[in-house]
């Protein structure tokens, strides 16, 4: 029988995922690991070819002599968003192959993986350790998947691999341009994607690396984002990916009059908290109306005559509008969200490619996200503790994964632009129905109706305190949302836990339920 422990959130979480004993959540920063960094396989020159051409003839070839077989754990990388082609080819061939009970790691999952349900179905695929949007996760919620899925945040996902907490048998790693010897990147060819780096951990510590390109080049492929003596097999084949449909609803701004009113509102915010000056950093995530307040920033920095230092992207054509007019100095991309994201990176040298690594890893030496002065995120829902969740709508259903949001917590100053309702149901609640982000690290919520301000942030309120800005506390702000839309219904759970969000540090902060349908 499953046992249950309530962690530091109190949150009840079960004491074992997939038969693994898990770690509680234990608090900001309190847990500590220990030990050193896993280690992938000592290799030898003597087993790989003089002339470097580690060519095998096709995909099926290369999992083939990777050894494939029942119960291991392949991992892909998302840089192809909804474009990705290879997940599906690779568990069609596993079917083919009759091979059973596969875990999947991949770095993110999208609607055009609904094709991979089959295979959960039959047991080709055992459970899935990523982030699992839309179909995939409404599939889960819904206790169909045999396995609890794991959901990471992007810089999790590297930190799990790092310290051993998932061992990567095959990693699959599609690559827009690459050498036979398996250097590899994602800036030149048809299906140019930006950069590489959510697959740079799997380089580094999966048992065999498979690196796939629709465009070899003769050796060597400059730059290398993925060096070829961490690559085992390399295969070229018609298409890797489209990277058209690298652009998804959440990286397009929004047009919504009430969106770009909140967008319009965390601008002004930013700028009368002082927080909009020469020298600054920023980070907008994916959301359309994250992605507009890029725009009101650019034009407050105009009218002052400011610059930022950098900004952290995800880039898209509105980050390297302001990038290429001089407003930012350096753009620190992890992943590109438009084919002007991937021009950008391409031609500009102060345009760089980071990584899970350099960006969010928290057990290393310190990383990227807490240098950033802003960080703009969006949530489904925040309760009045300033908790905030990214993965569940109010009904209850898994449907997002947490990307780089959980990291981002660590930036100086972190403000969640949300509607005050969506579909008349109220997003701010009395407790988050999926705790993915404590409370202690975010500080403002800007909604269309009003600005509410952590009340641990003194020094962003004294600062508003003259402001016009409709400053209201977050409880008067859900009682304005249930006085619109009334109070929101809960959605029904079994006990049964389907998935578990791993806070960055790799303990459990909370985990998702089967919904009762």
């Amino acid at each position: 029988m499953t046992e249950f422990v309530k962690n530091a959130a109190g949150r009840l979480i079960p004491t074992h995922i997939n038969d693994k004993e898990v770690v509680p959540f234990q608090g900001v920063g309190k847990y500590r690991p220990q030990g050193r960094k896993y280690a992938p396989p000592i290799k030898t020159v003597a087993d790989y070819p003089e002339d470097g051409d580690k060519r095998v003839a096709s995909l099926k070839d290369a999992l083939i002599k990777a050894g494939l077989k029942d119960g291991m754990t392949i991992s892909t990388h998302h840089h192809f968003r909804n474009g990705d082609i290879l997940a599906n080819q690779i568990f069609d061939i596993a079917a083919e192959m009759g091979v059973k009970d596969l875990v999947w790691y991949p770095s993110a999952s999208f609607p055009c993986h609904e094709h991979l349900i089959q295979y959960l179905e039959s047991g080709v695929i055992h459970h899935i350790e990523g982030s699992m949007n839309g179909p995939l996760g409404r599939f889960a919620s819904q206790g169909k998947m045999r396995g609890q899925g794991v959901l990471r945040s992007h810089g999790g996902r590297y930190q799990a691999v790092q310290d051993g907490d998932v061992h990567i048998d095959i990693a699959i790693i599609a690559a827009p341009c690459a050498d036979p010897f398996g250097n590899a990147n994602g800036l030149y060819g048809d299906a140019a994607c930006g950069l590489l780096g959510f697959a740079l951990a799997d380089s580094e510590y999966a048992d065999q690396v498979v690196v796939v390109t629709d465009n070899m080049v003769p050796f060597p492929c400059i730059p290398w984002q993925i060096q070829g003596n961490n690559v085992d097999i390399t295969v070229e084949v018609d298409k890797i990916g489209i990277p058209e449909k690298i652009v998804s609803g959440t990286t397009k701004v929004t047009k919504s009059p009430d969106r770009l009113l909140i967008a319009e509102m965390t601008a002004q915010f930013c700028d009368e908290a002082g927080l909009i000056k020469e020298g600054f950093s920023f980070q907008a995530g994916a959301g359309g109306t994250s992605l507009s307040i890029g725009i009101y920033f650019g034009e407050i920095m105009r009218k002052k005559g400011i610059k930022a230092r950098f900004a952290r992207g995800g880039s898209n054509q509105y980050l390297v509008k302001m990038f290429e007019e001089g407003l930012v100095e350096h753009i620190l991309d992890g992943q590109t969200f438009d084919l002007e994201g991937v021009r950008s990176m391409r031609e500009n040298p102060t345009h760089v490619n980071t990584s899970p690594f350099t960006s969010y890893n928290y057990h290393g030496k310190g990383n990227f996200a807490s240098l950033i002065d802003i960080v703009i995120l969006g949530a489904t829902e925040v309760d009045t503790n300033f908790n905030a969740n990214v993965v569940t709508h109010s009904d209850g259903y898994l449907l997002h994964g947490i990307g780089g949001w959980q990291n981002c917590l660590f930036g100086k100053t972190v403000i969640l632009p949300i509607p005050l309702f969506r579909d008349r149901i109220p997003v701010i609640v009395d407790e988050v129905t999926t705790l993915c982000g404590p409370g202690d690290l975010i500080d403002v919520i800007v909604t269309e109706r009003g600005i509410a301000v952590n009340p641990k942030r003194k020094d962003l309120l004294e600062k508003l305190k003259d402001s016009e800005l409709p400053i209201k506390t977050i409880e008067e702000l859900k009682a304005e949302a249930e006085e619109i839309c009334g109070k929101p219904q809960k959605p029904e759970f079994d006990d049964e836990v389907i998935a578990a969000i791993k806070w960055v540090d790799g303990t459990v902060i909370d985990v998702v339920r089967k919904i009762k349908e």
